[in-house]
């Protein structure tokens, strides 16, 4: 069967999943979620005139030529705090004493900040030493946000800041998806578990956690971790019962075309519609995507390398998807540190391990690790995967190629069907 461009595989694995209904969540459920639907200011920001300072409210115009050798002097008429209304609106010739945020009495329209001043001993009066405008250390109603302003749009993540905006608007829900339910499991007999005694042949079991950290961070609700032996029946009887309880179900390991390799036979009886099943890419060209009633299969390799590469490029999509969002990776520009060969005909995520900047300009350059599937640490602190394209055999040092950026990826929400 020949292999599926990348590009190609990746478009047809998203058909494999659909957005998840929305919901109304309280503001901390909702964190790290993504918004349903565009969020418009229902108030205004802030609710009304305030202060900026502790200080006092005046009227600007009575302070017009006020100094320390001559301060305007004024009759002290109220105090005001945060949360607290004005008792009294300002006639000439009067002040209020108020504190930050408090809301400004009527006819007042500035604040002297209080060490620009002095209240009389006997606190009837206060001694104003600036000149002020009209404005001067307030916060003006609707300032920073009008009623009806559009915020934020159906797509953004829901991070702390956005948190604090909802709350500050008298939001106590937001409107988003869910997370995925996703389960996991690692298939092959020479698993052990992290913790057990492993003779030499043996590889202590590292995909189900790999995974599992790598779903989580993508949104996902990692809700079982299951292992099963390269053994058909074994295998069957774990997807039927774990495939109806999610709507990710992924796989390691078993998945290329061994006599062990039991993973797409076991699916395929099962009634899976294969969607990808294998990619021209390296590392990860076994990998899979299917749908198993209602649920979305991905087939990683078994390889961390490899599992890596694959989930990055299929899982996490899907899981993304099925939040209402479309990641979209940032792409840069880099030169290559070292010249590489590889196999025409399939696409290479090489590691970065860093951008570096040199003297002879502003195009980065790609530092890159030693590659290998099966390899497990090139990935740490990495930055990103250098993309050497198909079509292409030999790539000298200091060739340019394109980057794809794990920080700060951008997200842009599906549309509705």
């Amino acid at each position: 069967m020949p292999l599926t461009p990348l590009p190609a595989a990746r478009m047809a694995a998203l058909e494999a999943i659909v957005p998840a209904a929305p919901s109304h969540l309280p503001l901390l459920e909702a964190h790290g979620r993504f918004l349903a639907a565009r969020v418009d200011a229902a108030r205004a920001l802030p609710g009304c005139d305030n202060s900026a300072m502790d200080g006092w409210a005046v009227r600007a115009e009575e302070t017009r030529g006020a100094s320390r050798d001559r301060p305007a002097r004024l009759r002290i008429v109220d105090t005001v705090y945060a949360g607290h209304l004005p008792r009294h609106a300002l006639r000439p010739g009067e002040a209020a004493r108020v504190f930050t945020g408090a809301p400004l009495p009527m006819g007042a329209d500035a604040v002297v900040r209080q060490e620009a001043a002095r209240p009389s001993d006997d606190g009837t009066h206060v001694e104003l030493f600036i000149c002020v405008l009209p404005g001067h250390d307030l916060r003006r109603a609707g300032e920073e946000v009008r009623p009806g302003t559009p915020l934020f749009p159906a797509g953004q993540r829901v991070d702390a800041t956005v948190l604090g905006v909802l709350a500050s608007l008298g939001e106590a829900t937001a409107f988003v998806r869910p997370g995925p339910r996703v389960a996991v499991v690692a298939t092959g007999d020479e698993l052990v578990p992290p913790g057990q005694p492993a003779l030499p042949h043996q590889v202590f079991e590292s995909n189900r956690i790999l995974v599992a950290a790598l779903a989580r961070e993508a949104g996902a609700d990692v809700t079982h971790l299951s292992r099963s032996r390269d053994d058909e029946s074994e295998l069957h009887a774990q997807l039927e019962r774990l495939a109806p309880q999610v709507d990710v179900l992924i796989t390691t390991g078993g998945a290329s075309v061994g006599d062990r390799d039991c993973v797409k036979r076991v699916l395929t009886r099962m009634g899976a519609r294969f969607l990808v099943d294998g990619v021209a890419l390296k590392p990860g060209k076994p990998v899979a995507v299917a749908r198993l009633g209602n649920t979305a299969v991905v087939v990683l390799p078994g390889n961390p390398g490899a599992a890596t590469v694959a989930f990055d490029q299929f899982a996490r999509p899907l899981l993304f998807k099925h939040q209402g969002v479309l990641e979209q990776r940032r792409v840069t520009r880099a030169r290559l540190s070292e010249g590489r060969h590889k196999q025409a005909g399939l696409t290479y995520l090489v590691t970065v391990a860093a951008l570096d900047i040199r003297e002879d300009g502003a195009t980065p350059w790609a530092r890159l690790r030693p590659q290998g599937a099966g390899q497990i640490l090139q990935n740490v602190a990495a930055q990103g995967w250098a993309v050497l394209p198909s079509g292409q055999a030999d790539f000298a040092e200091g060739e340019s190629v394109d980057v794809q950026l794990f920080a700060q990826p951008d997200f842009q929400a599906v549309e509705a069907a």
